[in-house]
């Protein structure tokens, strides 16, 4: 089964997680500091709270795709490169406390979206600085509106879902 993701930055992470237990009626599938996830059932979302800075309003951190499987993850890719999109690819990468496969693009609106599997637990939330990746979840690996892939001397910064 496959499910859209919807990650959001907000501020008050402890209000966020109450408001949406009530909402979908369940509890959190997994929290640690300044993050937590809702696997929802029905409807199927995956919805991820990011802590972000206090005062501020919540925003769309990025979109995605949770699929069961890496091959998924290798078809998404292939189906998406073939359809003329650049991608960006990251295998047994760790973030958001999990080990992931991934692949991320980026809309029309220049929105980030992701497509990717969870491999397993990890202890790793904000993913250590690496190369032509950017900020996964809030500058992800595609330039801006221009589509273009980040270089691999490009910054990133840390921080992922």
């Amino acid at each position: 089964m496959s499910r859209v993701q919807l990650a959001l930055r907000v501020a008050d992470l402890e209000g966020s997680v109450a408001f949406y237990a009530k909402l979908f009626g369940v509890e959190p599938a997994k929290r640690r500091p300044g993050y937590a996830n809702f696997a929802i059932a029905e409807p199927p979302l995956k919805l991820v709270l990011l802590e972000g800075e206090p005062g501020r309003p919540t925003v769309l951190d990025h979109l995605g795709v949770e699929v069961e499987t890496s091959e998924a993850v290798d078809a998404a890719t292939s189906r998406l490169t073939d359809s003329g999109l650049i991608t960006l690819t990251e295998g047994d990468t760790e973030c958001c406390y999990a080990l992931q496969d991934k692949v991320w693009v980026r809309g029309p609106g220049d929105e980030p979206w992701e497509v990717y599997v969870v491999k397993g637990d990890s202890d790793v939330g904000d993913k250590p600085i690496a190369a032509a990746v950017g900020d996964c979840c809030g500058e992800t690996p595609v330039a801006a509106a221009a589509n273009r892939p980040v270089s691999a001397a490009a910054p990133a910064s840390s921080g992922c879902c």
